[in-house]
């Protein structure tokens, strides 16, 4: 007898959260919104599960799109810390050169 074994599929994490949004705004159940979806039922289940135990505990997930731009406004403010720090470092060298030629202009 030939079986077909069924490849498993996977879902990104904003797939995930979209279905459970799904579930939780339009207040339909599990069980209809997975069968629209073709996703498993008790997959969807422990997806909207999981969201309200993070919930509850006040945990997000962080998802890539979210990842990528923290990483990237961190970057952006060690930059601007960067530049901060060089125009202070310039504007205390000017206040003293013209510091200094005031003094030589009054000899």
């Amino acid at each position: 007898m030939l079986t077909m074994a069924r490849s498993r599929r996977d879902f990104t994490p904003e797939c995930k959260d979209e279905a459970v949004k799904l579930v939780i705004t339009t207040g339909r159940a599990v069980a209809t919104v997975a069968r629209e979806l073709g996703v498993n039922e008790a997959t969807l289940g422990r997806w909207v599960s999981a969201f309200m135990a993070r919930n509850e505990t006040g945990q997000t997930e962080v998802t890539e799109s979210k990842r990528a731009e923290l990483l990237r406004l961190r970057k952006e403010n060690a930059d601007l810390k960067m530049d901060r720090a060089f125009l202070k470092k310039a504007s205390i060298f000017f206040a003293q050169e013209a510091s200094d030629t005031s003094v030589l202009r009054s000899n």
